[in-house]
Order: structure tokens, then C-alpha cells, then sequence
């Protein structure tokens, strides 16, 4: 396996800058196997599901964890929140920026008042552990202090910060959205359930490896990190007896993976799916388009096999918006 077999021609302006509005407008393209896939909405989503289907979101809820501030030598830094490593959210896992300038015990400011303080780096040396300073709920500095931490393909500014969250958003953990679930709109979900489709919530709080490309000449090679995942009992039972588990986002995939996987219902998981993989809950995934070299793409390699370069590239010729604001896939591991 080679890193270039994951890599792909991603034209800049593919990139989606701003999500579609309403939600479920956004467009979805059908997996077919050997056939020529649909052109859908997401809107159509109750059309394409069967009697019996579970339907699995990560309801994981993204925190404003992007905090821009300053040096006391005046110094431009940014700090991105990605893992809390106490129960009262005070000492964090992040990435900081300038990386190689900053010290240990070095305070980092928002205006004149100090916000984070450098403890030590990191164990894997690419991140670094941090203390959020001051008194009061962490959570409630970061809503005062941060900012959405939209990835860094996005470069227009985003009018609604609730736009890079699910409506279904839960408990605040997560330092980027489960994109794929940003499709779904209240009335959808409803839709939905009258059709008689049942829905479950996992979670999985979104870290470091949405952030960290791969760079192994053979990606089997890459050290994944892990992340903090929770299946219910009851949810993974429902998989047991669905008609088919779908699967909403590559975050959904690996919650469920894993606790089927490693029968631990809660924990972290450093679990890496590629080929070849031996699939235990999932059946249909619905996923948006990915970066080229990635282990998502790897996922999904693993899932339909190498019919993906075809869904791509139908994709990028038909018009489809790529990355987190862009449209979405429903990919059925059954007609490989």
C-alpha cells in the first residue's frame, strides 16, 4: 500500500466555502456498485432508506476551541483545543502555533489578560499540553474567548457559527464537526422518523487526526491518535437485529467499529480502518468527500474498495462541493 494510492486532483474552487442552505439541500450522490450512481439530495434521504434501517449520528458537539492570542512580547500565537486531559476541562491536548517558539510556563494573553499557560509538550511531540487560566467553567471562557475551529481549506468567514454544528448536538467535547451529520435539518429528521426509519446516538469527539495529514510513504505506517468514543449497550443491540446499520459520518463508523471491535462500549480507540478490514456493524455509510492522503479516504477504500476513484471522479465532473460544507455520498458496502 502506498500513500499515492489514496491521492487525487482537488481543484481549489471544489472546495466548498460556505454550506448550503437549507441543510438537506445539499447534494447526494447514490453509490450503485457496477451501475452508474444517482444524483440525489439529501432531502431525498427517506426515499433511499428501507423498513428496518437504523440510522447512527455522533451526536458529539463541537466547543468554539480555536483561541487566537498574543505573546507577552506582543506576538501573534493561536491555540486549538483538541483533547481535555482533566474531568474539569482545565489541562488540554492541543496544537500551538508558532510551535517552535514558544516556552514551558510561557503565558499566552488575550488582550492584557492571560488565558493559557505552555506546560509541556506533548508526549507524541506534536501537540503540547496546555492549562486554561482564570477562574470560573472553562466551557464558559471558551465561549467567551474562542472560535469555531473551521479547518484551514475554509477561508471565507462563516456568518453563523451554529452552521458548523449538528442540530442533534449533544455534549460539548468535539474540536471539529461530524460533517457529514451538518445535513440534517430538524424537519428531515422528522420526515424520517415517520417513515418509520429509527434513529441511534453515538459519540465520538473529533481530535487531532482531522488535523494531522498523513505523510508515511506506506500509510499503514501512520500513528493514528485516539479518541474518545461511547456506543449505548442498547444502540449496539439495535445494530445486532437492524436491516441494514447506516452509518452517518466516518466518526459514526469508528465509534461503532470499535466497540464492536474491542467489546468496550466507552474509551479511547486508536482503531484505523483500512484495507483490509474485516466490517462488523456498518452497511451503508453516508459520508461527505474527503481530502486526497488522508485515513478517511482510507476508510472508505476499505468500505467499497476501488470503486471510490469512479464515485470521485463522477463527483468532481458532475459539480458536487467537496470537503466539510460540501455535499455527500451514500455508499453501500454490500454491491462491492
Amino acid at each position: 500500500m502506498r500513500l499515492d494510492d489514496f491521492d487525487y486532483a482537488l481543484p481549489d474552487e471544489r472546495i466548498a466555502q460556505q454550506p448550503v442552505e437549507p441543510r438537506d439541500a445539499a447534494r447526494l450522490l447514490v453509490d450503485q456498485g457496477a451501475a452508474a450512481p444517482l444524483h440525489r439530495h439529501v432531502s431525498d434521504l427517506g426515499e433511499l432508506l428501507r423498513d428496518g434501517d437504523l440510522l447512527v449520528v455522533n451526536d458529539s458537539k463541537v466547543i468554539p476551541a480555536r483561541l487566537r492570542v498574543t505573546r507577552a512580547t506582543g506576538g501573534a500565537a493561536e491555540v486549538l483545543l483538541l483533547d481535555p486531559l482533566d474531568d474539569d476541562r482545565r489541562t488540554w491536548e492541543a496544537m500551538v502555533r508558532p510551535a517552535r517558539k514558544l516556552r514551558v510556563g510561557e503565558e499566552l494573553l488575550c488582550g492584557t489578560v492571560p488565558l493559557v499557560r505552555i506546560v509541556r509538550r506533548s508526549d507524541a511531540g506534536d501537540t503540547m499540553v496546555v492549562e486554561l487560566l482564570g477562574e470560573g467553567d472553562p466551557l464558559a471562557q471558551l465561549q467567551q474567548h474562542g472560535e469555531m475551529p473551521l479547518p484551514p481549506y475554509i477561508t471565507t468567514r462563516l456568518e453563523h457559527q451554529d452552521r458548523y454544528q449538528t442540530v442533534y448536538a449533544n455534549e460539548p467535547a468535539s474540536a471539529a464537526a461530524p460533517t457529514a451529520g451538518l445535513h440534517f435539518t430538524p424537519a428531515l429528521l422528522g420526515r424520517l422518523g415517520a417513515r418509520g426509519i429509527d434513529i441511534a446516538r453515538v459519540e465520538l469527539v473529533v481530535g487531532l487526526d482531522t488535523f494531522k495529514p498523513v505523510s508515511a510513504a506506506d500509510p499503514r505506517d501512520h500513528v493514528i491518535h485516539s479518541e474518545r468514543y461511547r456506543v449505548p449497550a442498547d444502540v449496539l443491540a439495535r445494530c445486532a437485529t437492524a436491516r441494514r446499520v447506516v452509518a452517518v459520518g466516518t466518526t459514526s463508523v469508528r465509534a461503532l467499529e470499535s466497540a464492536a471491535t474491542f467489546g468496550t462500549l466507552d474509551g479511547r480507540t486508536r482503531l484505523f480502518i483500512h484495507r483490509p478490514y474485516e466490517w462488523r456493524v456498518v452497511d451503508v455509510m453516508m459520508t461527505n468527500f474527503h481530502l486526497p492522503r488522508t485515513t478517511l479516504l482510507m476508510m472508505i477504500d476499505a468500505f467499497v474498495g476501488d470503486r471510490w476513484r469512479r464515485l470521485y471522479d463522477t463527483a468532481l465532473t458532475e459539480g458536487y462541493r467537496f470537503l466539510s460544507f460540501g455535499d455527500a455520498m451514500l455508499l453501500d458496502r454490500s454491491l462491492s
